[in-house]
């Protein structure tokens, strides 16, 4: 949990660098260190797939409906969205794409439900477990100082925390986490 803060410290508060690639080397560096402790089971049948692609465009809707919401709940929030988006400046959406699609939403998966999610519901059991691990993912999002960006963090971070509870299956949530990151910053961004 520590090593993660300290990773999503560096991509957000640091203000120089691509962050894109900054995200990709912290969830690299999060992932190798999980890894090290525990092989996830990836188990990638067709039923998985095709769930995760349903999840991601259900959770892109919770998103689209939320975008629409949000300026009548949390004052200044379009100007916090596009402050998020504007993370991608400079940076080929091609390459955010990769990154997300093929890095970040594999990698992100593999330690934040495979491994600590994984790890603290048999600790502390599913539903403790499942709770402390989206708490502590919105709470690394703390260090970009958005709040939308945060909220976003809890409600995804619930949605695939939820999703891996229910099912288990990581094969699942990896494509959820990797096309829904994918399609909402590089091709269908909502503003």
């Amino acid at each position: 949990m520590f090593l993660a803060g300290l990773c999503w410290a560096f991509t957000f508060a640091l203000p120089w660098g691509n962050f894109w690639l900054k995200i990709g080397v912290s969830v690299i560096i999060v992932c190798l260190y999980s890894l090290r402790w525990e092989k996830p089971v990836l188990n990638p049948r067709p039923a998985s797939v095709a769930a995760g692609i349903l999840a991601a465009a259900v959770l892109y809707g919770i998103f689209y409906l939320g975008n629409a919401l949000a300026p009548y709940i949390v004052p200044g929030a379009q100007g916090q969205v596009g402050g998020i988006y504007s993370l991608g400046v400079g940076t080929e959406r091609v390459l955010i794409f990769l990154l997300l699609c093929f890095v970040t939403g594999p990698g992100e998966e593999i330690f934040w439900r495979g491994f600590l999610q994984g790890r603290l519901m048999a600790r502390w059991g599913p539903g403790r477990g499942f709770a402390l691990t989206t708490l502590i993912y919105g709470g690394v999002h703390v260090f970009s100082l958005n709040l939308m960006l945060i909220l976003a963090a809890l409600v995804a971070g619930a949605f695939w925390g939820g999703l891996y509870l229910w099912r288990r299956d990581l094969t699942l949530v990896i494509v959820s986490h990797s096309l829904w990151s994918a399609f909402i910053f590089a091709v269908a961004p909502i503003r």
